[in-house]
């Protein structure tokens, strides 16, 4: 039942005083949003220094890493293993669902905060701890974490086998906080959605990103469990001397696997889906059309979500499970391609004879429209367990990954940045710096990644710090040069974007209410929005994408807005 009024716990808190409520122990969703973005992109500063160190390290690697020096091969599996969890856990999911989904969900569905406020604060001072937990983690005695970002036992099961206590349990650690943190934030996102809807938005009248976000944290709600009950057991293993996966004592190794990528593969969902909901949000703003398929994409989302916890095995195909297992899990990981080329195709059909303006936000969409397809093409051969024996623990499947994933975390997560930084500021960023920052990303990117997969075809496999000591990969070392320097190019290419970040947070232009004219809820309040986000909680008449629209006298109708006899009125 949709709700006039916010939950008790929100009702009518005034504007925060001082400076700890305001900017430190808020409880308003905006600012917690804000939080969760500053400690992210803080890691993906992190995740880019470790990719830096790895990729010199593999085209020189005898030579020392400007301004670092040698990276002896303990130093580059922990390289390997903070790269991995950085960018996914404390990169990925707190830009797309925690920040994203903090400033944009009361503000699309008519409401004035979350549903639990202080929920929300303690949501993320947990992930602050966690993200403090890790980096402690760096500088413990014996180093951090090294036995590969996906921690497989025995290897990391035993304190012996990889070197180090306290750097594996403190990386355990640090990941079952923050898991505990978006446990936290998936109840808050589905209650307030649920019960805090402005009177007349349907279901079917929310955005899609909002569906998105929902579907994202159902998925991580319900694959959590087992793998923070494996993260339980793995730290009883280390630190009390329980076997659950020592096969010396009984345990079982392969357990861990199952347990981790139950929960791996939905969660690249979790962070796929939000990603897709920015993108589909754009699109139709910058094309001026409705948005092609509404309920099939919205359909086609449930299905994904569903279809994500019976697709987990295929990482596990030359793990010596039950071969038998095979067939059934490429079918399932062939079929949830399906969900997705439909919402791709809706993408696709949007923009067919629409009045695109490629301002920067579109082009970072259209930008990750290329690069997930063609990811996703690279991942049917993935599904497959006959090539997979070929290809597996190859860096084809470390540049499939990164065009799956860094179509959403970057390309998509720009995209939203540059949308809704007039929202979120109160200012515009600069075009032109955004614009160069596209191409200089999309070009490099591409040099990067492609390259990558000859590698792997070549059979160069993940987690070796030398190539050049396998003489069979040695003719491959050119490559491997070109895309480090390309990846450096990349990582440089970064500044442009913190440039006119911070130049525009200082002296850009100060923004409307409404720069785009969209037509969703977030844009009918003030840039940025006050406290409690609206003076009155709007009443909804529209879907969110009516471009165009015959009742409307301009191509845009705000779901606010009432129509009468063929002309927008307020």
């Amino acid at each position: 039942m949709n709700s006039t009024s916010p939950n008790a716990e929100s009702v009518a808190h005034d504007a925060e005083p001082g400076f700890w409520r305001a900017y430190l122990f808020s409880t308003d969703h905006k600012r917690i949003a804000k939080q969760y973005l500053s400690v992210a992109l803080f890691w993906a500063v992190m995740g880019g220094l470790t990719a830096y160190l790895m990729r010199w390290q593999l085209a020189y690697p005898d030579t020392e890493v400007p301004g670092w020096g040698f990276i002896a091969p303990d130093f580059y599996n922990m390289l390997v293993t903070m790269h991995g969890t950085i960018m996914v856990f404390f990169v990925a999911m707190p830009i797309l669902l925690a920040a994203f989904g903090n400033f944009l969900i009361p503000l699309m569905i008519g409401a004035r905060d979350m549903a639990f406020p202080r929920l929300n604060m303690l949501s993320f001072w947990v992930f602050a701890l966690a993200s403090l937990v890790l980096l402690t983690s760096l500088f413990v005695p014996g180093g951090a974490a090294s036995a590969g970002w996906t921690g497989y036992p025995p290897l990391s099961a035993k304190p012996e086998y990889t070197g180090v206590t306290w750097g594996l349990n403190l990386w355990l650690l640090a990941l079952a906080l923050e898991f505990a943190s978006f446990l936290m934030g998936g109840v808050n996102f589905l209650t307030t959605a649920i019960n805090m809807r402005a009177p007349g938005m349907s279901f079917f009248r929310l955005p899609l990103l909002v569906w998105m976000e929902l579907t994202a944290a159902v998925i991580f709600m319900l694959s959590v469990g087992p793998l923070i009950a494996g993260a339980v057991m793995l730290l009883m293993d280390r630190v009390v001397g329980t076997t659950f996966f020592l096969p010396e004592g009984g345990g079982e190794p392969l357990l861990w696997q199952h347990l981790f990528w139950f929960f791996g593969h939905p969660e690249v969902y979790v962070i796929l889906l939000p990603g897709f909901g920015l993108i589909l949000e754009i699109i139709p703003v910058f094309s001026r059309k409705p948005i092609f398929g509404y309920r099939p994409i919205i359909y086609s989302t449930i299905v994904a979500g569903a279809l994500s916890f019976v697709v987990w095995a295929h990482h596990q195909f030359l793990s010596g499970m039950d071969p038998r297992l095979a067939m059934p899990f490429s079918i399932t990981t062939i079929i949830i391609s399906v969900p997705f080329a439909l919402i791709v195709f809706a993408m696709i059909a949007t923009l067919w004879r629409g009045s695109i303006t490629f301002s920067t936000p579109m082009l970072f969409a259209m930008g990750t429209l290329s690069v997930f397809i063609f990811g996703g093409l690279t991942g049917i051969f993935n599904g497959s367990a006959p090539v997979d024996i070929y290809i597996h623990d190859t860096y084809f499947i470390v540049a499939h990954f990164h065009y799956t994933l860094f179509s959403a975390v970057f390309f998509a997560g720009f995209a939203g940045l540059t949308y809704w930084f007039p929202k979120m500021f109160g200012r515009m960023m600069n075009e032109q710096l955004g614009k160069l920052h596209f191409w200089l990303t999309f070009v490099f990117f591409n040099a990067v990644f492609i390259p990558m997969h000859v590698v792997g075809l070549g059979g160069m496999m993940r987690r070796i710090s030398d190539p050049t000591q396998y003489e069979f990969l040695r003719p491959l070392q050119p490559l491997n040069q070109f895309i480090t320097v390309a990846a450096i190019l990349l990582l440089l290419s970064q500044l442009v974007f913190v440039v006119n970040f911070f130049r525009s947070l200082i002296c850009g232009k100060v923004a409307e209410r409404n720069p785009w004219q969209a037509n969703t809820l977030e844009w009918r309040v003030p840039s940025p929005p006050p406290h409690e986000n609206f003076d009155a909680i709007p009443v909804v008449y529209h879907g969110p994408y009516e471009y165009n629209s015959s009742e409307a006298a301009v191509d845009w109708l705000p779901q606010d807005r009432r129509v009468t006899t063929g002309a927008a009125t307020r």
